[in-house]
């Protein structure tokens, strides 16, 4: 299936979840919020949130410092 991630286009397996997608981003670790259609996705549904064709995801990384 076909999606856009921060407005890039990415090609992702039709069962993909937004936790799939983190692992394929190499974001698993990190501290990220995620939208999908303008609707956060809670952190504690990230592996049950099921992506479908032409989702709009937005992820962005807190950053630290001072």
């Amino acid at each position: 299936m076909n999606i856009l991630l921060n407005g890039q286009p990415r090609e992702l397996t039709a069962t993909a979840t937004v936790a799939d997608l983190l692992q394929v981003e190499n974001l698993t670790e990190r501290r990220v919020a995620v939208e999908v259609n303008g609707e956060i996705v809670p952190r504690s549904a990230h592996a049950v949130h099921v992506l479908g064709e032409g989702d709009r995801i937005e992820i962005v990384q807190a950053m630290g410092g001072g």
